[in-house]
């Protein structure tokens, strides 16, 4: 292959908490490299997804939900994390609700007003308008607020709809050589992907106030003849949360032990013994050296 026709770019997906990013950069790659849930801001992390199509590489951003709130430090990082985004990429993808504007939509929209990147307009969830036509009085009235480059609705649940969004990304691919691999799928290690699958477990599990007290921390990796041995420690901030997340008998951790083992050797195409255990760690999620050490530094 000719390195000179090759084309290769970052391009950022950014929303408010909950709009479908996550979801959407799996489907686009076709396995699941981001965690997601119903739950806001399950995305604490930026996570590059590597999509390689013939001459062209496209890196996806998955970022947190950009938010006001700052609150706690681990709040603080996310935004960080998900601001930081816009700099350094080639295009954004800004996802929105169908027929659904927040406030939380305009913040997002007044830091692109900031930057000279092209952005394209996707309008996620199509799937739940009946009458597709109630879609053109909100992309017009979008369209006069931003200069958008292009305005694609799809819905990040199916698969086969994001042809449009595809070509649409190559055109603003500048030309240049692939940064990864052509069969490599995303930045981050397996250990990183572990932890981050284990945690999809909890926040799935929980109500809506723990899973955002709780961080996984991977504190033994094992590779054997037969199999992977890891053990990880979940942490929480109180001794009321750890007997909620371990539950009746240990019922509520033996669930999220056996889901979390069955998508991580799924991953890594082997058999894994996992270990979990819970540790109360007071005050982890608004302390900047506890959030470094469990690797929220890291941009």
């Amino acid at each position: 292959m000719n390195a000179s026709t090759q084309h290769c770019g970052v391009i950022a997906i950014v929303g408010r908490p909950n709009v479908g990013k996550s979801t959407l950069m799996n489907h686009l790659l076709g396995q699941k490299i981001s965690i997601t849930s119903r739950k806001p801001q399950t995305t604490r992390h930026r996570i590059h997804g590597i999509l390689t199509e013939g001459d062209y590489q496209l890196v996806f951003a998955d970022t947190p939900g950009i938010h006001r709130g700052e609150g706690r430090a681990l709040n603080r990082y996310m935004n960080q994390a998900a601001v930081s985004a816009l700099t350094g990429v080639d295009v954004v993808c800004f996802m929105v609700d169908a027929l659904k504007w927040t406030e939380a939509d305009d913040y997002v929209l007044s830091l692109l007003a900031k930057t000279e990147l092209p952005v394209l307009l996707l309008i996620n969830k199509v799937d739940t308008v009946d009458d597709k036509a109630q879609l053109l009085p909100q992309i017009e009235q979008l369209s006069k607020q931003y200069p958008f480059a292009g305005v694609v609705p799809l819905s990040a649940l199916r698969d086969g709809e994001f042809a449009s969004l595809l070509q649409e990304l190559k055109t603003h691919l500048p030309v240049g050589d692939f940064w990864f691999d052509e069969d490599q799928v995303t930045d981050r290690s397996l250990r990183f992907m572990v932890a981050e699958i284990i945690r999809e477990k909890v926040v799935r599990q929980l109500g809506q106030e723990i899973p955002h007290q709780v961080a996984v921390e991977i504190e033994l990796w094992n590779d054997t003849p037969k199999l992977t041995e890891i053990a990880a420690s979940i942490l929480v901030e109180r001794d009321g949360q750890k007997r909620i997340l371990i539950g009746t008998q240990g019922e509520r951790i033996k669930k999220i032990g056996i889901q979390s083992r069955e998508d991580i050797e799924k991953m890594i195409d082997r058999q894994v013994m996992l270990n979990l255990w819970v540790k109360v760690k007071s005050g982890w999620s608004d302390n900047d050296r506890a959030l470094r050490s469990l690797g929220y530094g890291d941009l």
